[in-house]
């Protein structure tokens, strides 16, 4: 290797680094935390190598009783119990109240414990729980990426359907995906002529237009949104205006729909739109549309097979980035849309801070992103210009 090769390595070690810590150790967590599950062994050792040993069908013998009471009895964390607990009422409801009390009752049961732990709570004399406690007492499943688009895990080990009642992530999934796709379409439709009239500009003007593109673009997402959040009340400027003129008389009900979402999400990501299309649109040489003209193009034909064909690769750009960046978004739904308009963000932050199941975030998290890179996937595939970038 030649001194230019070496420095050549030098140069990108630390970009190679940046993205090593900063974005592919994350994810191999995220995916690792999604497929981990861990409670059972570390709450319950001895009750998972009984298990291993039961075949699945009928009652347990009393040895998995044994071993199971002897578990509760022994010290442990009680933060690893209380995981646990968690765990386990995910999967079925009513075991946080089992677990628990047959913990508090663990050190007065007195062998054969398969006769005092079903009298403690006939719930153990089922051979479902014990059915449940043994399909996750396998450190690795997956249970939380299969809960994520409403599958579960029976106590026999089949994959099913969920409970309807209890079947959210596959519309969350979809109302994630159509909110950002329709973001992406106002924004396009707004950002493309807005480039289109920066890029006529030259000058004071233009310096000027493209401080306004800028300004709110450097300002806080949240200072943004919590200024739409007061802007689309009842009693909100917005309201007011419409009443004064006349249009409409009583105020209505902006705030907390989904048009306040599309409102405020286009606003917040119409600048990553308009910069990408704008450099693409001043690269492009104003001969080209005369030369259509002076061929007897007409206007819209000049517009439609000579200017907008050039302007694809930046309108590509433009629209994958806001694209990408709306299915992650969290704090302007959160702030000026109702319940039904929370997007898959809201969740992923609602199991970590609130639930406390990190598995479930980030499972979550994972399907996210692997949806993502379907569709950026199929979007390079179909529009033009996005896998060989803008040219000019």
């Amino acid at each position: 290797m030649d001194r230019n090769s070496r420095l050549g390595i030098l140069l990108i070690a630390p970009l190679l680094l940046l993205m090593l810590v900063g974005f592919v150790l994350p994810i191999g967590a995220t995916a690792f935390k999604a497929f981990a599950n861990p409670e059972v062994s570390a709450a319950l050792p001895r009750t998972t190598v009984a298990l291993d040993r039961w075949t699945g069908e009928g009652m347990p013998d009393e040895a998995v009783f044994a071993a199971f009471v002897e578990d509760l009895q022994s010290p442990q964390d009680n933060r690893t119990f209380g995981a646990l607990i968690r765990r386990m009422n995910f999967e079925q409801s009513g075991m946080r109240s089992r677990l628990s009390g047959a913990r508090r009752a663990a050190p007065d049961l007195e062998a054969p414990y398969s006769v005092s732990l079903i009298e403690l709570d006939p719930a153990w004399g089922t051979p479902d729980i014990w059915q449940l406690l043994r399909t996750h007492s396998n450190p690795y499943t997956a249970t939380y990426m299969l809960r994520s688009m409403d599958l579960r895990i029976e106590p026999a080990g089949n994959i099913v359907a969920v409970d309807p009642n209890m079947a959210v992530f596959r519309e969350l999934f979809v109302r994630t995906f159509v909110i950002s796709i329709w973001v992406t379409v106002f924004a396009v439709l707004l950002g493309y002529p807005t480039a289109w009239y920066l890029s006529t500009l030259s000058g004071r003007a233009e310096s000027f237009a493209l401080l306004c593109v800028l300004v709110p673009f450097w300002i806080s997402i949240l200072v943004r949104s919590t200024a739409w959040f007061i802007i689309l009340q009842r009693e909100g400027p917005i309201n007011a205006a419409l009443l004064f003129a006349g249009l409409i008389d009583t105020p209505q009900a902006i705030i907390f729909t989904r048009s306040a979402v599309y409102i405020a999400m286009v606003h917040v990501l119409l600048p990553f739109l308009i910069l990408p299309l704008l450099s693409v649109m001043k690269r492009i040489r104003p001969e080209y549309v005369r030369a259509a003209a002076s061929l007897g193009a007409r206007p819209w034909q000049q517009f439609l097979l000579v200017y907008l064909p050039m302007t694809m690769p930046g309108v590509a750009a433009g629209a994958l980035m806001v694209l990408m960046l709306s299915v992650g978004f969290y704090i302007t739904p959160v702030l000026v849309g109702g319940l039904q308009d929370q997007m898959v963000s809201y969740y992923i932050a609602y199991f970590t801070n609130t639930s406390i199941n990190l598995g479930m975030a980030a499972a979550l998290s994972l399907l996210l992103l692997l949806l993502t890179g379907l569709l950026v996937a199929v979007a390079s595939r179909f529009m033009p210009g996005l896998s060989t970038g803008p040219r000019g």
